[in-house]
């Protein structure tokens, strides 16, 4: 018997093709010959509800995009360990020449909430992927529970969601390559936040020191 999730993805794909390819001249044939120059490397969850392409409207080759659990690019380090996020980051700064990087956290994230519930779990000699993954956003949690020691799990969740975003900002400033790029002037640093809830999309504001609906 199909399996209904999947004959959904290939009568989807059969819709991209149908619009994308036709006639003698595919967009895609373009970006192939041309290469990918996006202006924008964009950092954000895995969660299968804030699917960025969707979210932001973007085309192929608008933004070079990096997804993990909980947008999180954790601080440089050079040893001997696998670094997808950090390899992703070098290509998009030191390849690709992109002038932004976006940190696009999102309201009721599974990854910060988990943290949040069991942060006694979410250490790096953990012997669970995920929970590695996760203690590099303790910094954001303990902030947050200094600041709002009386907050509820939902609050502290999601005011850690936000926090964990300028995390993220602070430890890309870590990576040579980049720290030489903000020296020039040539790169911008953004840290965003969607509530997939109302809507509602909000930027950092330096000057202002929180998050602006825009």
């Amino acid at each position: 018997m199909p399996d209904e999730a999947i004959e959904r993805m290939v009568r989807g794909f059969r819709t991209f093709k149908d619009k994308n390819y036709w006639g003698d001249v595919s967009p895609f044939e373009t970006l192939v010959r041309e290469g990918q120059k996006p202006k924008v490397l964009l950092i954000a969850c895995s969660d299968s509800r804030v699917d960025p392409a969707i979210t932001l409207g973007l085309a192929p080759g608008d933004v070079f995009v990096i997804r993990n659990v909980a947008n999180i690019i954790p601080p440089y380090e050079m040893d001997s360990a696998q670094h997808g996020a950090s390899a992703a980051l070098e290509y998009a700064i030191t390849t690709l020449k992109v002038e932004h990087v976006v940190v696009m956290g999102h309201a009721h994230c599974g990854g910060i909430r988990a943290l949040v519930d069991q942060p006694k779990r979410m250490c790096a000699n953990s012997d669970s992927f995920l929970e590695r993954w996760m203690s590099l956003a303790k910094p954001a949690y303990e902030s947050v529970i200094n600041e709002y020691p009386d907050a509820d799990n939902a609050e502290l969740a999601h005011q850690c969601e936000k926090e964990s975003v300028l995390s993220s900002l602070n430890n890309l400033k870590t990576f040579p390559w980049v720290e030489q790029r903000l020296k020039e002037g040539s790169i911008k640093l953004h840290g965003w936040y969607f509530n997939l809830v109302n809507g509602n999309l909000c930027v950092y504001s330096e000057a202002d020191k929180r998050f602006k609906s825009v």
